[in-house]
């Protein structure tokens, strides 16, 4: 094996197991977490400023309603003018992006952590994960999943309940398990 941690494993994008670095990571996000579900709307300076210490990056005009779950929050950049509704979860393994003006609906899960399809390795708590991007203007219904290294393309409109599997191009609608392209919105 490489002389690097394997945080520094783990940010490169190659297959790490948690250790000490990555379990305090976590504790960080946890106790973050716990601040910002448990603060009030009528105290949005105070949700902001968790918020800014959680993410990599946070937009202006930002709005993201609690209960709101990440692994470690410092992986995910959110545009401005961004609303996710009740019940984010965004498993930021591997960077998550979130272009400007992206809407989001309640129970949505951004999952970017991968495991071995092999029983050693995975019994041995081995992972990976690769990169998820909601381009601008998008929209994701309620319930949705988003699967490791996806990309949806700008002004995109996912329906409700569906599995993103697979990148999804500009301008289109798509739908199902697997999500699938039924038209395009120009």
């Amino acid at each position: 094996m490489d002389e690097r941690s394997m945080k520094e494993r783990m940010l490169a994008g190659d297959p790490y197991i948690t250790d000490e670095e990555i379990a305090a990571d976590q504790v960080r996000a946890q106790r973050l977490m716990a601040a910002y579900n448990s603060s009030s709307a009528e105290d949005p300076g105070l949700r902001r400023q968790i918020l800014e210490e959680l993410l990599d990056e946070v937009g202006e005009e930002t709005e993201i309603r609690p209960p709101f779950h990440v692994d470690y929050g410092d992986r995910i950049r959110v545009g401005a003018r961004v609303f996710a509704n009740y019940g984010l979860t965004a498993l930021d393994v591997a960077t998550i992006t979130i272009g400007d003006d992206v809407q989001i609906g309640p129970h949505v899960q951004l999952l970017t952590p991968t495991h071995p399809l092999e029983p050693g390795p995975r019994r041995d708590k081995w992972e990976g994960a690769l990169p998820i991007t909601i381009g601008d203007n998008v929209w994701l219904g309620g319930g949705i999943i988003v699967l490791p290294g996806v990309t949806i393309g700008a002004d995109t409109v996912v329906g409700a309940g569906s599995v993103v599997t697979k990148d999804l191009p500009a301008r289109v609608l798509a739908v199902g398990n697997p999500a699938k392209v039924v038209r395009s919105l120009d």
